[in-house]
């Protein structure tokens, strides 16, 4: 399980400290309290008795299809007398995760922890296993929260981490490797750290923790016992741990997992706006004073941006009074707001600023019915790709509904998948689909890609 960023493997494991804490007090956090008997030795023994019984290890189970380029195809198959249903394999993986609300037994981890897991296994420290039931999961920002049906737990408390620092001393605890509960220490090395790995909200806490497989979901948390992050994943260019590693806010955590209670899913806003992060060079070109703002380069139709009045050619300054610097916490601070949220917007237009407000609404996305295009398609809705999607650099037309039994889901076409290929012809839209599918022979031939890779998926 690894994520790339340029030529470094991310190893998504959890991601804590091993540093050493001495005698400091930790930066904007209580002093390390005295060990017990021993006045003269600081511990932090005292404060994990109430942190490590919240840290919990989880184990996943998940069916794959194994697939064969060559044998995929039912007519191969059945010419070479194999069975008409391609065999399985089961997976196996180890992670971590942190109770959070005691009395309804939730459970707060990573999505690449339990995501499209068959079964979900959750271990407490005492011992005691529970099948866990997946609440909901968001990629987007790599977050997950599971249940199980427990009494007599204990739930970590949630800092506020916009309150952390540059050098505050932190604490890891997760299962790595699943050896058992494990405990480092160390600081944090910076915040705000974006351009990694495959979630599309990025705002990591940077840690130099001894980051391991099987710490993903963990929890990093201060010297007062309170959970600041998730332990997400480290940039590594062996896989093992440089003390790079990072960690999912808790402040970002608790906004989706309120979501993910409420409708099992995020419901995001949307400007309906494409921006860019201004450079120097840019702002020079523009003739604006300084790189600070994002640029505006284009405004969707009947967006929330358009009903507002923004104009391709503006500049955000700020976001509800706090400065903009990048195209990045645009997106950040948009995405983690709710449908019908009213944004206060600071705009610089022809060299005057002023203050423009906006109501988020749902990203609107052109959908076609499969079964216009082709029979063979009965039963499967594609859409454009989300602007998210396409700054990820995916390209093609998304699969966003399957009917159970249709020809399409038989083939094991699935709302995982992006359609990149039609035949031998590449894909980028669905007026190209719409060109290309009804004039295929049989069988129908689709070229699509998930997580797992890009694949055939041919449909009779």
């Amino acid at each position: 399980m690894s994520r790339r960023h340029h030529r470094f493997p991310h190893w998504l494991t959890g991601l804590l400290v091993a540093v050493f804490i001495g005698s400091l007090p930790g930066a904007g956090h209580a002093a390390m309290p005295p060990a017990i008997g021993n006045p003269s030795m600081p511990s932090l023994a005292p404060m994990l008795q109430h942190v490590t019984p919240t840290v919990v290890n989880i184990s996943t189970k998940t069916r794959v299809r194994v697939r064969d380029p060559y044998f995929d195809d039912p007519i191969v198959r059945q010419f070479f007398g194999l069975p008409a249903t391609p065999q399985e394999r089961v997976e196996q993986s180890l992670g971590s995760g942190v109770i959070v609300d005691a009395a309804r037994g939730y459970v707060l981890t990573n999505n690449h922890v339990v995501g499209g897991a068959d079964d979900i296994r959750v271990t407490l420290q005492d011992g005691r296993s529970f099948k866990g039931k997946l609440i909901g999961t968001d990629p987007d920002t790599d977050v997950a929260v599971v249940q199980i049906p427990a009494d007599h737990l204990q739930a970590l408390p949630l800092a506020d981490s916009s309150q952390l620092r540059v050098g505050d001393y932190v604490v890891a605890v997760g299962d790595p490797f699943g050896l058992g509960q494990t405990v480092t220490s160390g600081i944090v090395s910076a915040l705000g750290r974006s351009g990694l790995g495959e979630s599309s909200y990025q705002n990591f806490i940077q840690t130099d923790a001894s980051i391991n497989p099987g710490n993903s979901g963990g929890a990093l948390v201060n010297l007062r016992g309170q959970l600041v992050g998730i332990n997400t994943m480290i940039l590594s260019p062996s896989g093992g741990n440089v003390g790079i590693g990072f960690a999912i806010p808790s402040n970002l955590t608790s906004e989706v997992m309120t979501q993910l209670l409420a409708h099992g899913k995020v419901l995001r806003g949307s400007l309906g706006v494409q921006t860019q992060t201004i450079t120097p060079r840019l702002a020079r070109l523009l003739g604006l004073k300084d790189s600070n703002g994002v640029a505006v380069t284009g405004v969707n139709d009947g967006s929330a941006a358009a009903r507002a009045g923004l104009q391709p050619g503006d500049v955000l300054t700020t976001l509800d009074g706090k400065p903009l610097r990048s195209e990045q916490q645009l997106r950040n601070a948009e995405g983690l707001l709710p449908l019908g949220s009213t944004v206060r917007l600071g705009v610089l237009r022809a060299g005057q600023v002023r203050e423009i407000s906006a109501t988020l609404s749902a990203e609107k996305r052109a959908s076609l019915d499969g079964g216009q295009l082709d029979p063979r398609l009965r039963g499967v809705r594609f859409s454009e790709l989300s602007q998210d999607q396409r700054n990820q650099g995916l390209d093609g037309v998304a699969v966003s509904s399957v009917q159970a039994g249709s020809h399409a889901a038989r083939a094991g076409l699935t709302t995982d998948d992006v359609v990149i290929g039609v035949g031998n012809q590449r894909i980028s839209s669905l007026r190209m689909l719409r060109g290309l599918a009804g004039v295929q022979p049989d069988p129908l031939v689709l070229v699509v890609a998930n997580a797992d890779g890009s694949r055939y998926v041919v449909i009779n």
